[in-house]
């Protein structure tokens, strides 16, 4: 049965940092702080990867190949004011959080991703997954590439935003996605992992 369900603020659309200086400041952090994020940032950070910017139309930050989303997106929270630790699905719709499963994952998770410490300490762990299905049945095999490319698009928005809010975020590739699905209940094949925090 999922979960509470998570208003998120209204994210901004004016920051105090350039897109070019969050560009030239982006590096890869993989030492984090135990400092807690706010709500705040979180909702900014999945507003830049997900959210709606044209209601209208349903368009979303990230561009997608026919507008099919094929993408879902978890948050693994360990350290975030206001929110108990636990999995929590982005619902673009309602820029919200579903709670899928309560508890502290980041132990687990950076099982699943060879013991990276990164993984383990960040206060959260974005996991990006993806139901090919929604690209391919339209685009057939290309699909598969366009899926690709779309988690990269994500991925980018996530750090650029991470900067901009004073946060660090490491891009991980190296894990066990079916040991992922084993541990986890998540729609789609995971495929991208990005641990977001204070740097130390």
């Amino acid at each position: 049965m999922p979960g509470d369900v998570i208003k998120l603020p209204e994210p901004r659309l004016k920051g105090d940092m350039s897109l070019e200086e969050t560009i030239s400041k982006r590096r890869s952090i993989r030492s984090f702080s135990s400092k807690a994020m706010s709500l705040d940032q979180l909702s900014q950070l999945l507003w830049a990867a997900q959210g709606i910017t044209d209601k209208q139309h349903g368009f979303r930050s990230a561009p997608s190949a026919g507008a099919t989303y094929p993408m879902e997106l978890y948050v693994f929270v360990k350290n975030v004011k206001g929110i108990p630790a636990g999995l929590y699905r982005y619902v673009v719709e309602k820029h919200a959080l579903q709670e899928v499963e309560k508890g502290d994952f980041s132990g687990v998770l950076s099982e699943c991703a060879l013991g990276q410490y990164s993984v383990k300490s960040a206060a959260i762990n974005f996991l990006i997954s993806a139901v090919f299905e929604r690209t391919t049945q339209r685009y057939g095999k290309r699909g598969i590439m366009y899926v690709h490319m779309e988690a990269g698009h994500i991925a980018q928005n996530l750090h650029l935003q991470a900067v901009a809010l004073g946060l660090g975020s490491v891009p991980v590739g190296a894990f066990h996605p079916d040991k992922v699905e084993e541990e986890f209940d998540i729609t789609g094949e995971p495929l991208y992992i990005i641990p977001v925090g204070y740097p130390k």
